[in-house]
């Protein structure tokens, strides 16, 4: 449905360009000219270009039966820009400004393990191996299981959070025992401690935290 109201949206915006001209009789070409002028005009980017041409491609493949080569070769280059990286000092305010056991075990574990959202809810107790000084993450990115570090303080922080909460199966449950805590709520709560720790103008998450644990990784 999100795809359809996209494509109609795209389509309205190609026939108010062509006014003059009959959707059928609108060439390739023009389409192709028409994704350079939305690129320098409105400094598209290559994700909007492709569903301006999917978009158009689709139109004519159902509707009017005509063919329309989708031209890749004229969208932007897609652009890469670097993440977010907290300095030192960040973290160390960061972490610093948990007011519950709960919140110090969640920032230590990001920012000491690089783990992601969805793997942080996931996360059983089992998978804490305190013998080996890991962490197993099951399913991540990729559906392949991996290790990740555990550090002598976060594994302090764990047990103290656990001693308190006791939790049945994931390490961190919701509001049903045994089960997940939702993505959400763990969002919610990293967020609480960025803006306690006076950091939330930043524009500061989860992914900064991972890409913070990786950087500090290498620095050191």
């Amino acid at each position: 449905a999100h795809s359809v109201q996209n494509y109609l949206r795209e389509l309205r915006y190609i026939f108010d360009y062509f006014n003059d001209t009959k959707p059928s009789c609108i060439s390739q070409q023009q389409i192709e000219d028409y994704l350079i002028y939305i690129k320098d005009a409105f400094n598209a980017q290559r994700d909007k270009c492709r569903m301006v041409a999917q978009a158009w491609s689709f139109f004519c493949k159902k509707v009017i039966k005509k063919p329309f080569l989708v031209p890749n070769t004229i969208y932007p280059r897609k652009t890469f820009t670097l993440p977010n990286v907290m300095s030192q000092e960040e973290v160390s305010l960061f972490l610093n400004s948990c007011t519950s056991i709960k919140q110090l075990a969640m920032a230590q574990l990001f920012y000491s393990t690089g783990i992601r959202l969805a793997e942080c809810c996931n996360l059983k107790i089992e998978d804490i191996d305190s013998t080996h000084m890991r962490i197993k993450i099951r399913q991540g990115k990729g559906s392949r299981d991996r290790f990740t570090l555990l550090s002598v303080h976060t594994l302090k922080t764990l047990r103290s959070y656990y001693a308190e909460h006791r939790t049945k199966t994931y390490l961190f449950e919701g509001q049903t025992p045994g089960k997940p805590m939702h993505q959400r709520s763990v969002q919610h709560a990293l967020e609480l401690i960025f803006t306690q720790a006076g950091l939330r103008s930043k524009g500061y998450n989860t992914h900064t935290l991972r890409h913070s644990f990786a950087t500090h990784l290498l620095d050191n």
